[in-house]
């Protein structure tokens, strides 16, 4: 990306930071996420979902939902985040602010195709990496929801130009970034990278969004970046991409990003591979389910 393009860019997502339709508690909320999980206080939190009367009812209905295998209804915020545990809360929360942050007719791409995808990353990576023994599945899961954040940022920030994009990859059956770097002359990988370091998001998370795309040039010490690539690629080629079928396959073993992850995870590299895929795939087939049947609840209500 040249640097007339980049300085472009840059002052395009400061308007998109400075809409009034953003939730006034998304700065609060990013300034929490920054804090180990041991100094988080419960009654912040607590505070925090109940701001806004629209979020309290989303984190519940969430919280609810067959997606965490509730089992009695939970009526109050404070058993729901008890129950659920501070930085899962967190995760809803932030999703939800997300979903707030373009206004309905500023969106390019269908939000509900969007965060479909989103939320099934992010199930995947934490999926992913419980079986291969990454340390920190709660911050895979964080990683796979943010990890296209610059989508978002490029359907407000390039309102006239992304239909094209979406519109060429959807014809070609290339992926986003592909079609993004021929079209606008940079990808949303660059975009949500601007995004979350004006946010100060963790540094792991930065790099996710930044070199999701592009492991073999990416940071090799942080192996989240390889877990959620891989979980991006299994969710696009399982019904859980962006409406589109995209004409490419994936070859686990044979990629940079299993390469880096058995470095890192010791467990994988000790697994049957044959075994391996098949219960991931029967895996990405539940997600699949609890996914639709999020975004189905959401419609109804």
């Amino acid at each position: 990306m040249n640097s007339e393009v980049r300085q472009e860019l840059q002052k395009r997502v400061k308007r998109l930071q400075a809409l009034p339709t953003s939730p006034v508690i998304l700065k609060p909320l990013l300034e929490l996420l920054r804090q180990p999980s041991d100094r988080i206080e419960l009654k912040r939190v607590v505070e925090l979902v109940s701001y806004e009367k629209a979020i309290t009812a989303q984190c519940l209905r969430i919280a609810n939902s067959p997606l965490f295998g509730r089992v009695s209804a939970t009526e109050s915020i404070h058993a729901a985040i008890l129950s659920l545990g501070i930085r899962r809360v967190e995760d809803i929360l932030l999703s939800c602010c997300l979903q707030q942050l373009i206004p309905n007719d500023k969106w390019v791409i269908d939000p509900a195709v969007f965060w479909r995808h989103s939320l099934g990353c992010a199930l995947t990576a934490r999926d992913l990496a419980e079986r291969i023994g990454y340390e920190d599945p709660d911050r895979a899961y964080l990683a796979g929801l943010l990890h296209d954040l610059g989508i978002l940022v490029n359907s407000f920030a390039y309102f006239e130009q992304y239909p094209k994009v979406i519109e060429s990859a959807v014809n070609s059956g290339r992926p986003f970034d592909r079609v993004e770097q021929e079209i606008l002359g940079f990808t949303h990988s660059a975009s949500g990278t601007i995004l979350a370091q004006s946010w100060s998001l963790p540094n792991v998370i930065v790099e996710v969004i930044e070199w999701h795309h592009d492991i073999e040039h990416g940071p090799a010490e942080n192996p989240l970046v390889s877990l959620v690539h891989l979980s991006d690629l299994l969710c696009r080629l399982n019904s859980l991409g962006y409406g589109y079928e995209e004409w490419q396959g994936v070859e686990l073993a044979a990629s940079a990003a299993w390469a880096i992850l058995s470095k890192h995870c010791p467990r994988l590299a000790k697994m049957d591979l044959v075994r391996f895929t098949l219960d991931l795939e029967g895996s990405i087939a539940r997600i699949y389910e609890l996914v639709e049947s999020v975004f189905a609840s959401k419609k109804q209500n």
